[in-house]
């Protein structure tokens, strides 16, 4: 009669048949004879009695490895499941370790019993040359093989030999110390070591594929599901993105109605993707989120809350957790430190995370992280460039950063504005210019769009304003000022007297006082956040402070230790260069004269609410939808989007790079037409004559010419293709293409 067990079912008979077993073995491990009468060591040679010693640890070991494995599994009866075919992938391999273990336990038990049978045939007293007598049984010898094929497996076998207790993950794949167990690791799990003798052998459970997902995705048209995909998120972040998402889900939902409808000549592929922020995850997460409710950023978990929602109307099925051990259950992660590869394929088509929960896939998922990392995506708020990317290039050229290294391909980095062309820009949505929008519509003959005459100031807490005083004294000259900055309990900010004040506002509160407000006064910090967007979104003028010099990570503690090397010429670059005036008026903000002629030009000037169609709902939906359906990072092919027929090949001066030559032709850098320039070829096209070709030194500004030798430059190393970069010695061939109005991501014939 066959039993067909649900998984919780089989967690169940795994825990008692755990217990079970742990009882059978204390009570028949060591007889009390033996205990009481045999010396130590008796009718052992010394290599036995060490196996012998260590038999409880291991096996001990590896009982404690199943048993944590399975609990957890129990313990998640209340928390957010894996899918079904997740967890039946687990059971399976939960299965196969328990059959290991079985085969341990027997060869155990048939030593105890070879042990007590012999102890019945000897006296109590060992001779001496018992110890050197040759030991029977059936215990297993295993060779470590000498094969060309598998060029690491005697070092792995001496380090495992070595470190095999470090990490319970060991032990819950069966390693007991022994050279067979250890063989048998290495060749089925990790793949160090040819196939084990007697075994059947097959690629390692986290290499195969899982069955395919065949669901198309479907535009959807409601968010409720979404909101329960959020159930797991707590505390003021977690608040923060869920309302967010509530707060603009009528938008979201027209978007995705446009979308659909200028979409209709293909339906793509539902994708199954984990979400997993982990700046929120654990006590990085506890002090981030208590700065929400103190005028802390907020434009990580706007981007959070947007890109959910972007890809939940595209109809793609999402896991969303800020919970370290829920990822490592859903990624199938064995328990321990993270040494050893996950326990089943990845069943995640697309992880998006960012640069902390990097580091925690990476502490899970041992090898399989280099084997998966192609599915990742990282936000990052203010880009990695390629020179950063490889650990040796970036050391040996002095681009060192504690957050870059990860050679990754740099557009898998995605940032909140389109400032690094190497990373591809995610962005977010400016959710007052779509209610205000939603406003227009049902008025039946708008009328004119009216400001009162006052400026609210960019800078929530009260550190911001220092040093500011006379900056504000001249535009409080002109303008009624206000103020939001957070006051602790008990406390005041501390802030010019003129300045009213209203502390720390909701979101609609904060709405409609820039509905109200002529002008949104930047300090100069925060950089490049989202506020601006959405207070030109309702009409108001950005007024900004211009750095001089630019601020960098050689001259800002902000930007040290960022992976970019960039120039920040303003607090907000996008809004100066993609917006600019009459929206945006970026001033010296020590030149009194600059300052008080800029604010009388922006009273007399009126504006009406403007975005960019990048930050509106259609345009991000637009946006994700193409990176979806387009990017494709696990192929060893080069690229094939956008087209070759976007490329518009430029020839830069000396000393400039690729994201300013392409911006000087109102184009913008596309890293992934590259390769198409890293031929001969392309410099005869552009009627370069080449003494020599260098395709031996690793340079992110190949290609490229030096006039000086007539020198040309090829990239070997397809991961520093990299539009950022420059030095006064190379013409840098750089890739441009057009792009969309209003949608620098995509080009022309991109969709």
């Amino acid at each position: 009669m066959r039993f067909t067990l649900r998984p919780r079912s089989g967690c169940l008979v795994l825990c008692l048949s755990v217990s079970l077993l742990t009882l059978l073995l204390q009570s028949l491990w060591v007889p009390p004879e033996m205990t009481r009468e045999e010396p130590a060591g008796a009718g052992r040679s010394p290599e036995e009695q060490g196996h012998h010693g260590n038999s409880v640890r291991r096996l001990a070991l590896r009982l404690e490895a199943l048993s944590s494995q399975v609990q957890r599994l129990a313990r998640e009866r209340d928390t957010p499941q894996p899918a079904k075919e997740e967890l039946t992938n687990l059971l399976q391999s939960l299965r196969q370790d328990q059959e290991g273990l079985v085969r341990s336990v027997e060869r155990e038990l048939q030593r105890m019993a070879q042990k007590l049978e012999s102890l019945g045939h000897q006296p109590h007293t060992p001779r001496p040359q018992d110890d050197h007598r040759p030991q029977t049984g059936l215990r297993e010898v295993c060779e470590v093989p000498k094969d060309p094929v598998y060029p690491h497996c005697a070092e792995k076998v001496e380090f495992l030999q070595a470190h095999w207790d470090s990490d319970l993950c060991y032990a819950f794949y069966g390693v007991d110390g022994t050279t067979c167990s250890i063989l048998t690791y290495l060749s089925e799990r990790e793949d160090f070591c040819p196939p084990h003798p007697g075994r059947n052998h097959s690629a390692p459970p986290w290499h195969q594929q899982p069955r395919t997902h065949k669901e198309k995705a479907e535009v959807q048209t409601t968010l409720r599901p979404l909101y329960e995909v959020f159930g797991g998120i707590q505390g003021p972040a977690g608040r923060f993105i869920r309302s967010r998402v509530e707060r603009l889900s009528t938008c979201w939902i027209k978007a995705g109605h446009r979308i659909r409808e200028n979409t209709t000549k293909t339906t793509s592929q539902q994708k199954r993707v984990l979400l997993y922020p982990g700046v929120l995850s654990g006590g990085v997460g506890q002090r981030f989120g208590a700065m929400v409710d103190q005028g802390g950023p907020l434009g990580e978990l706007v981007q959070w809350a947007d890109l959910s929602a972007s890809l939940f109307i595209l109809g793609h099925n999402l896991t969303f957790t800020t919970s370290q051990n829920h990822l490592h259950s859903v990624i199938g992660a064995a328990p321990g430190k993270g040494s050893c590869p996950i326990q089943m394929p990845l069943p995640f088509d697309l992880i998006y995370t960012d640069y902390h929960g990097l580091a925690h896939l990476q502490g899970a998922m041992g090898l399989a992280f280099q084997h998966y990392q192609c599915r990742f995506r990282i936000l990052d708020s203010f880009g990695t460039e390629p020179a950063f990317n490889l650990g040796t290039y970036a050391r040996s050229h002095g681009y060192n950063t504690l957050w870059g290294s990860w050679r990754l391909q740099p557009l898998q980095y995605m940032t909140m504005f389109p400032h690094t062309p190497d990373n591809s820009f995610l962005g977010f949505v400016s959710e007052e210019v779509m209610v205000e929008q939603e406003e227009r519509e049902e008025e039946v003959e708008p009328g004119p769009y009216r400001k009162d005459n006052t400026a609210v100031v960019y800078g929530k807490q009260d550190y911001m304003w220092q040093g500011k005083e006379r900056y504000l004294e001249l535009i409080s000259q002109e303008l009624e000022t206000h103020g939001t900055v957070y006051q602790p309990p008990g406390h005041s900010a501390q802030l010019p007297s003129n300045i009213i004040n209203h502390g720390l506002l909701t979101q609609d509160q904060f709405l409609q006082l820039l509905r109200r407000t002529k002008v949104f006064v930047g300090l100069g910090f925060p950089y490049e956040g989202p506020a601006p967007l959405e207070a030109i979104a309702l009409g108001c003028v950005f007024l900004q402070p211009r750095f001089q010099p630019p601020r960098s990570s050689e001259n800002s503690d902000f930007y040290k230790g960022k992976p970019t090397t960039r120039q920040v010429s303003s607090q907000h670059p996008y809004a100066e260069e993609f917006i600019g005036k009459p929206y945006v008026w970026t001033v010296d903000m020590t030149n009194t004269t600059d300052v008080q002629e800029t604010v009388r030009a922006i009273l007399r000037t009126e504006v009406k609410p403007f975005t960019p169609r990048e930050f509106t709902s259609e345009g991000m939906l637009e946006r994700v939808h193409a990176y979806i359906t387009h990017q494709d990072f696990c192929s060893v092919s080069f690229p094939t989007w956008p087209p070759e027929s976007a490329l518009r090949i430029h020839l830069g001066p000396l000393g400039q790079s690729c994201v300013s030559v392409c911006r000087r032709a109102s184009l913008v850098c596309e890293p992934a037409l590259f390769h198409h320039l890293n031929d001969p070829a392309a410099f005869t096209r552009l009627g370069l004559s080449c003494s020599s070709m260098d395709q031996e030194v690793d340079n992110h500004l190949f290609p490229a010419y030096s006039p000086w030798g007539r020198r040309c430059g090829l990239q070997r190393e397809r991961l520093l293709f990299s539009c950022a970069g420059s030095d006064p010695v190379h013409r840098r061939l750089c890739p441009c293409r057009a792009h969309r109005a209003g949608q620098v991501a995509l080009c022309p014939d991109c969709l």
